[in-house]
């Protein structure tokens, strides 16, 4: 599943603003942004030359294109390898210094901050920067319906094998406008260790009384059918009359989607959704040091308008590099995937929510003080 790309980026939680876009890639980024996190344009423009290795979360795959076609024009000597294997795959691959940078939809837990410093060959280690962020849908497949109201209790019965067909009274009740079938539920879920699903499963770990399991990037149960991948998750809710899965918004296409039950209100997922959950999020403990950009996010908020059910995607990257080049490298390729026009070209392809003109301004500053020895 590698992607070959042709292409040439410290905050509080206030920072984390967005700028909000409709969750659709047809639709335009907010024209407001500022242009002072346009691509970054630096003395080495025209001589930065290479190859940059990345892994990681799947759900980075749409916006990662966007990225390549947009540096492609700046740098067209460099070529960025990003193979969506998944934030745990690529997590290991950048701890075992096969990748210069990892993308992630979850945290480095304590044991990779410790294994981070013996990659990175300094004590500084790797840090988190906050590069996508984006709505999980919950999607399935019922021809003829387009959108179902769910609490995390339902959903969490669900996945958990405890209902199982879409007419059962749980599902009818708070639908009753909706004629739901008789057919049985086929619950999809990721086979591969994923931030999706560690995002998917904090939201019910937290937000409904019904889920047994902890968060985990690895899936719980043994129930359902599985694909590695986004892209295999979203195929088997495709080709499955009566499947359900969860997946990134941007993935969602024609399918159905639920709308999440958040206080007294059903609340289906969009950018501005998910950006007021984001913004009401603090940074997380245990975060290496203030360029450290993790966030907790707040999973039981029950403030109007607000989809708790997000994901944060991160690059992790080191904070020193041994090789010149290869901090070169990384420093320019996120420089651009911060920058304003990165960011928009994400929200165009992916329907994502770009991050504000501070926060990338903050993320420029950083990736400025990365060191090479």
């Amino acid at each position: 599943m590698n992607i070959a790309l042709r292409s040439g980026a410290v905050a509080s939680a206030a920072a984390l603003t967005l700028l909000l876009s409709a969750c659709s890639p047809s639709n335009e980024a907010d024209p407001t942004t500022s242009d002072a996190t346009d691509a970054p344009v630096t003395s080495d423009a025209m001589t930065l030359t290479g190859t940059l290795n990345g892994a990681g979360a799947s759900s980075q795959e749409s916006a990662m294109e966007a990225w390549r076609a947009g540096f492609t024009a700046d740098y067209p000597d460099v070529i960025v390898n990003y193979d969506p294997v998944g934030s745990g795959g690529g997590r290991t691959q950048f701890l075992d210094g096969a990748t210069s940078f990892a993308g992630s939809d979850s945290l480095m837990d304590e044991e990779e901050y410790a294994l981070a410093v013996d990659r990175c060959d300094s004590d500084a280690g790797a840090i988190h920067l906050p590069m996508y962020i984006s709505p999980i849908a919950v999607i399935f497949n019922l021809p003829g319906i387009s959108s179902i109201n769910m609490t995390a209790d339902v959903i969490a019965q669900i996945f958990d094998g405890k209902i199982t067909s879409w007419n059962d009274p749980a599902l009818v009740d708070i639908n009753p406008d909706v004629e739901l079938p008789s057919t049985t539920i086929t619950m999809v879920h990721r086979a591969d260790e994923s931030g999706t699903t560690s995002n998917f499963t904090d939201y019910l770990a937290k937000a409904s009384t019904m889920w047994p399991y902890e968060k985990s990037g690895d899936w719980p149960n043994a129930l359902g059918e599985s694909g590695p991948g986004t892209s295999a998750v979203v195929q088997i809710v495709q080709d499955t009359e009566g499947a359900i899965g969860y997946a990134d918004a941007s993935r969602a296409d024609k399918l159905g989607t639920v709308a999440l039950g958040v206080g007294d209100e059903w609340v289906p997922f969009s950018a501005e959704a998910a950006a007021a959950v984001v913004d009401a999020s603090p940074l997380a403990e245990g975060a290496n040091g203030a360029n450290d950009l993790a966030y907790k996010l707040d999973r039981t908020t029950t403030a109007s308008g607000a989809y708790p059910l997000v994901l944060v995607s991160y690059h992790i990257l080191c904070q020193q590099y041994d090789d010149a080049d290869e901090r070169a490298l990384v420093t320019s390729f996120l420089k651009y995937v911060a920058s304003d026009a990165g960011q928009q070209q994400a929200a165009s392809a992916a329907g994502s929510s770009p991050i504000s003109a501070e926060l990338a301004s903050e993320i420029t500053a950083i990736l400025d003080e990365i060191a090479a020895n």
